[in-house]
């Protein structure tokens, strides 16, 4: 479902050029869930953002099942993402002038994806049903992280990336919220790649993958 081969990406620098990733390789099948971490500063959300589309790589392919990512325009690499990729990160990122249901069904509905039945089911599994009125600020740290969970399998996406999707939170509620997304990510049967600092949490997924001087170990 993705493929990987031989991606490189280069930062500058003042004082000489960074080497980030110095020819990743990778496989994710579908319904695969795999956890890729390394130390601070190896690339890990480096390579989230160029399969994501985020950036642009130097060099090397990227494959998200038909589509050539590496050569996408910015329009198509921005309409992947809509319509392809679902995205969790540390921080949340939810609109905080909209209550949790129009966060929710924010991307799905911007996709024309919007699965009334679906979202329905996700609040249900993601425990929100009571929360649907409140606004982010009125929300603790793992009720955000699961409206931004929901939000991003809402369009059904065939990979879900997330960049330390529990990184603020306390370790309880970290098990609680991973568990819910791999629940979830089996349901839907989309890929999904987690970066995270966490060994424990890394164990609980299908594969563990280390990024190291630039390649995946």
């Amino acid at each position: 479902m993705l493929s990987i081969r031989n991606l490189s990406k280069t930062f500058s620098s003042a004082a000489e050029p960074v080497h980030v990733l110095r020819g990743v390789d990778l496989d994710l099948k579908a319904g695969e869930r795999v956890a890729l971490t390394g130390e601070s500063g190896s690339g890990k959300s480096t390579l989230l953002h160029l399969i994501a589309g985020l950036d642009a790589a130097d060099g090397g392919s990227i494959r998200l099942e038909d589509t050539e990512v590496t050569k996408l325009s910015d329009a198509g690499r921005a309409s992947l993402r809509r319509d392809r990729i679902g995205l969790v990160f540390q921080q949340y990122n939810l609109i905080p002038s909209l209550s949790v249901a129009d966060n929710l069904a924010f991307q799905a509905r911007i996709a024309g994806r919007h699965d009334a039945a679906w979202s329905s089911e996700l609040v249900e599994r993601l425990g929100l049903g009571a929360l649907l009125k409140r606004y982010p600020e009125q929300l603790s740290g793992g009720q955000q992280q699961r409206v931004a969970i929901g939000r991003a399998l809402a369009t059904r996406p065939s990979l879900l990336l997330a960049d330390e999707p529990t990184g603020n939170l306390d370790e309880a509620t970290a098990e609680d919220v991973l568990a819910l997304t791999r629940d979830l990510v089996t349901r839907t049967g989309c890929g999904f790649l987690m970066v995270t600092h966490s060994l424990h949490l890394a164990g609980t997924l299908d594969r563990h993958l280390t990024l190291h001087a630039g390649r995946i170990a």
